[in-house]
């Protein structure tokens, strides 16, 4: 097994090197880079202005990680992202054009502002990391990793995301406005885009692969298993609840878990560990029932975390 500790230290540099443009976000960020190496997706949602499309280019960037940025409107079509098929006249055949989403790091910049014909494109590729086209079914590279961003639903020109969609999205942040001081160092420190463009890969492919399987090494009790089961159960029979988690999003829950643990150093997980990345991996899968509509999904994650620990 590979040493917690040394992946620890180096995942603690992916954080702190990311921290130099985000400014004021190291749990945002530990949060992302836990949902990279869980090997899921992460939807961003947030006003605009405060830093979405930075992390994504950022994380790219430390991670050493081809990307490609994709801005959703209303008029995109699925071939946009996906690719199509162009006849060549030189060899009297039809050819397949590789569209934006064979990237290792995709950003969907303000994915609910195109129709759900164009979201659906994506449904494929998150869930099998694949896209088919035409009848032929293409492989994307290894890693895969969608960061989509959303605005808020009450602005103009915004198209909900389904259930089906938000499912695949193991974990949902906010940035949120920054703290005074780092807003201060912002507006009166170098510009950090240029910080962006000099920052440099922390790891190779290789090593970051390794990353990623050592993850699933780290253990976690039947103890701590229970409690997961606990939390799905509760979600799903309490009255406050309109749709429990789904068994995805309780194997999302264990497998950010471990990661969570990996970065702390440690070769198994605490309950901790769990109710760290918690919010994160539930809040857009939880949706009030009728009867309790007052309900923030922050308000039913908070139930959750009020189950007790078996």
């Amino acid at each position: 097994m590979a040493d917690p500790p040394a992946i620890s230290q180096q995942l603690s540099k992916v954080v702190a090197d990311v921290g130099t443009v985000i400014l004021g976000k190291e749990p945002q960020i530990r949060l992302a880079l836990t949902c990279f190496v869980a090997r899921g997706h992460l939807l961003i949602e947030d006003l605009p202005g405060v830093g979405k499309t930075t992390l994504a280019q950022t994380l790219a960037a430390v991670l050493g990680l081809d990307f490609q940025r994709i801005q959703f409107t209303s008029d995109l079509l699925p071939a946009d992202i996906l690719g199509t098929t162009v006849f060549d006249r030189t060899h009297s055949e039809f050819r397949f054009h590789r569209g934006p989403i064979f990237a290792q790091v995709i950003l969907a910049d303000e994915v609910n502002r195109a129709t759900p014909k164009t979201q659906s494109a994506l449904l494929e590729a998150m869930e099998e990391y694949q896209v088919t086209i035409d009848g032929d079914t293409f492989q994307l590279p290894e890693p895969f990793f969608v960061i989509a961003t959303q605005n808020p639903s009450f602005q103009i020109g915004t198209f909900p995301l389904p259930e089906s969609q938000l499912d695949r999205f193991l974990m949902r942040l906010e940035l949120g406005y920054p703290g005074d001081a780092a807003e201060r160092e912002l507006l009166c420190g170098e510009d950090r885009r240029r910080r962006l463009r000099e920052l440099k890969p922390t790891f190779n492919l290789e090593t970051l692969l390794a990353i990623r399987d050592a993850a699933l090494e780290i253990e976690m009790s039947m103890a701590l298993m229970d409690y997961v089961q606990a939390l799905l159960n509760y979600s799903r029979s309490a009255p406050c609840f309109h749709c429990g988690l789904s068994p995805r999003a309780g194997l999302s829950l264990v497998r950010c878990a471990q990661v969570w643990a990996m970065m702390d150093g440690r070769r198994y997980v605490v309950p901790e560990d769990v109710q760290a990345v918690l919010p994160a991996v539930a809040v857009h899968r939880l949706q009030p029932s009728p009867e309790h509509r007052e309900l923030s999904g922050r308000d039913l994650v908070n139930q959750l975390l009020e189950v007790a620990i078996p």
